[in-house]
Formats: structure tokens, sequence, C-alpha cells
């Protein structure tokens, strides 16, 4: 697994529940270490292991801790890039929601090595969409449902999330598009402010 993907894990966990926290659940994962090397390689079973003790430690589902780790994604202020790079995705998050069927191919452009998840839009009609994506983890559906949360909030837009299940090793996202233009959103702007 790619270290950016456990630093984010990281940094989710530290500055959600304070740095604490962080070293119990990294004790009881049985790390042997403080802190993911952004740029290092680990093995998935350590990313499954910080999951899991994150998870027991917090007294949350797994299922809450990855949808949780999707909205601090998109919503923490140290997560700004991240953000301003999915805003370039389209103008609402009608347009972003089929950005993320190129989303693999983008991130590869910045990070050659860097897994991220297959997604797959299909259009149901009448604002009903399926979006499938492939496991990168055991639950990247749960961070698809938060990141999805937050993205449509940061649009104004009024969505309904589930997920659904797994079929053949893709998890499913139910996405039903209630309104584009529900409340303002967040302000967003193509060029960085200056000073």
């Amino acid at each position: 697994m790619h270290g950016l993907i456990n630093r984010s894990i990281q940094c989710f966990l530290r500055d959600t529940y304070g740095a604490a926290v962080w070293m119990e659940i990294a004790r009881k994962a049985g790390l042997g270490f403080d802190n993911f090397e952004p740029l290092l390689t680990y093995d998935a079973s350590l990313t499954e292991s910080v999951i899991e003790a994150a998870a027991q430690h917090l007294q949350r589902s797994r299922e809450t801790v990855l949808e949780d780790l999707g909205t601090y994604l998109i919503s923490h202020p140290n997560l700004e890039a991240l953000r301003r790079l999915l805003r370039f995705g389209g103008v609402g998050f009608l347009d972003f929601l089929h950005s993320l069927e190129d989303l693999q191919e983008h991130g590869r452009l910045g990070l050659p090595d860097l897994e991220v998840p297959e997604f797959a839009l299909t259009d149901q009609g009448s604002g009903q969409f399926l979006l499938r994506v492939s496991q990168l983890i055991a639950g990247v559906g749960h961070v698809t449902v938060g990141l999805l949360r937050a993205m449509a909030d940061d649009y104004g837009a009024l969505v309904v999330l589930d997920h659904v299940g797994i079929e053949s090793g893709q998890e499913l996202v139910a996405v039903l598009l209630l309104d584009h233009a529900y409340s303002q959103g967040r302000r967003f702007d193509l060029a960085l402010p200056v000073g």
C-alpha cells in the first residue's frame, strides 16, 4: 500500500482525535513506528491493522471510521489541495460525479505508483446513479460515501448516499441527486488567492 494512503489515515486519526490517540492506535496496530512515510510502500496488512485498531480504540464501526476518513479528506483545512484538485472535476456535483471515472488516470499523472480505486458510474435515470468502486482496501466504498458527502456539501448539492454492497470485487455506492443547487456551497476559484 502506498505510504501516502497510510499517511492520510494517520493524519485523519491524529488531526481528528489527537496525537496521543494516534500513538495508542499505532501501538495497538503493532506498527513499531510512529509515522508512515508518504513515499514508501507498506504491506497492506499494516493498513488493515491500523483501521481495525482505530475502530476498536474509538469504539466505532469500521464503516463509520472509513466514512469519516472520506469526509476528512475533503473538509479538513490541511487537505485543501486535494479538495481543489477534485473541484477541477466540474462546475457542479453531477460533473464531478462523472469525472470520477478519470480519477485513477489523473492520480497516476502526479504519482505513477499511487494506487487509486477505479470508479465506474452508471446513470439509472431520475437522478439515481450507481457507482462501482474497485476494492483498494476493504471498505473503500465507505470512504467514497464520506468523500461524496463532503463534495456534495462543497458544491451545494443535496444527495442521498448509501453503500449498498459488494459485487465482483467492487463496492457499490448508490447516489440519489435530489437538487443540484440546494445551497450555496463553498467558494471555489480556479486561481489560488494571492498573499
